[in-house]
C-alpha cells in the first residue's frame, strides 16, 4: 500500500513580499520598510536582504529590523481632529507641515492613516497601526459612510441636490454622493451635509466643481457611526474597543444588505442611485454630527 502525503499550505510560498510583511505588522509603513530594507537594515534568519519584495514568512522565519526582531506590534486606533493645512503623509517633499508633527510629543508607534483627507480639508482621520482593520474601512466595496459638512460659494436649490446625488463622469470616474441634505444658508453662501459611501481622490470638490461651484470649507464630521464630537483641532484620542468593534462591523452590515438587496429579500434600504435631498438617515441612538454656528 502506497501512502501519499498531502502537501500541507504551510509548505507554500510566503504570500508578500518582505516590505509589506514588516508593514502589516505594524512596525512602520511600507514606503518606510522598502527604505529600510534597501539601506541594508533588514535581515531574515540571520542574513541581510536588499530587496524589499522578497518573498518572506513571519511564521517561519526571524525577521529583524536594526537587529531587534520584528513582532505584532500592540494595535493601537486613534481619531485626530486634522485641521486645514496640514498633510497627510509621513514626510512631504515640498516641507508642509504633516499630521505626523501633531503627533511628535504623542508617544505612540507609527500609525497610518485610514484613507485621506487633502491639504485644505479638515476633520475626523483615524490613524492606525491595524492594516487588516483599516484596509476593511477603505474597501470600496464595503460602503462605509463618510460624512461631510461642506460650505460652498452658492446658495442650491433642490435640483442641484438631486444632481449631485445622481452624480457626473470625471476624468473617467463616477462622481456622486449617497445623500445630501442643506444645512442653512447665507447671502452668498451655503452649508452642505454630503454623505459619501465610498470616496475617490478630491471626490466633493470635483463633483461640485463640475456643477460651478466651488468649495469654501470642508470638514468631515462622521466616520460610520464615529462622530468627531468635541475633539479639538489638532488634537487626538484612544478609540475605546467598541468604537473599534463597531466600525470594524460597519462593513459586514452594509455588505449584507447588498447581497440581501440583489435576491430581493428586502425593501428597507435605500438605491445608491435614488435621490435622497434632505433626508437624513442614521442608525438610531447613533450620535449626530454638531452644526457649527
Amino acid at each position: 500500500m502506497v501512502t501519499t502525503r498531502t502537501p500541507s499550505h504551510t509548505s507554500a510560498r510566503p504570500k508578500f513580499g518582505l516590505a509589506r510583511v514588516i508593514s502589516k505588522l505594524g512596525v512602520c509603513s511600507r514606503s518606510q520598510a522598502e527604505k529600510a530594507v534597501r539601506e541594508g537594515r533588514v535581515s531574515v534568519d540571520g542574513r541581510v536582504v536588499l530587496d524589499p519584495e522578497r518573498p518572506a514568512d513571519p511564521e517561519r522565519q526571524r525577521i529583524c529590523l536594526d537587529g531587534e526582531a520584528v513582532t505584532v506590534a500592540k494595535r493601537i486606533y486613534v481619531a485626530l481632529n486634522k485641521p486645514r493645512g496640514i498633510v497627510v503623509t509621513a514626510a512631504d517633499e515640498h516641507g508642509r507641515d504633516t499630521i505626523y508633527e501633531l503627533l511628535a510629543t504623542s508617544g505612540l508607534p507609527w500609525l497610518g492613516p485610514v484613507g485621506r483627507l487633502d491639504k485644505a480639508s479638515e476633520g475626523l482621520l483615524l490613524l492606525s497601526n491595524d492594516s487588516a482593520w483599516a484596509a476593511r474601512l477603505t474597501d470600496p466595496r464595503y460602503h462605509v459612510d463618510k460624512t461631510y459638512h461642506v460650505q460652498i460659494d452658492a446658495i442650491p436649490d433642490r435640483t442641484l441636490l438631486d444632481q449631485l446625488i445622481h452624480g457626473v463622469e470625471d476624468q473617467g470616474e463616477r462622481l456622486n454622493a449617497k445623500r445630501v441634505s442643506l444645512l442653512r444658508t447665507g447671502e452668498k453662501n451655503a452649508w452642505l451635509e454630503i454623505v459619501l459611501d465610498e470616496g475617490r481622490n478630491r471626490h466633493i470638490r470635483r463633483l461640485l466643481k463640475a456643477h460651478g461651484i466651488n468649495v469654501l470649507r470642508l470638514i468631515r464630521v462622521t466616520v460610520g457611526d464615529l462622530a468627531l464630537g468635541e475633539l479639538g483641532k489638532g488634537q487626538w484620542r484612544h478609540l475605546s474597543g467598541d468604537e473599534v468593534a463597531n466600525l470594524a462591523r460597519e462593513h459586514h452590515a452594509e455588505d449584507t444588505l447588498d447581497r440581501a438587496s440583489s435576491r430581493g429579500t428586502t425593501n428597507t434600504t435605500r438605491s445608491r442611485t435614488q435621490p435622497a435631498t434632505s433626508v437624513r438617515l442614521r442608525p438610531k441612538g447613533a450620535p449626530g454630527p454638531k452644526r457649527r454656528r
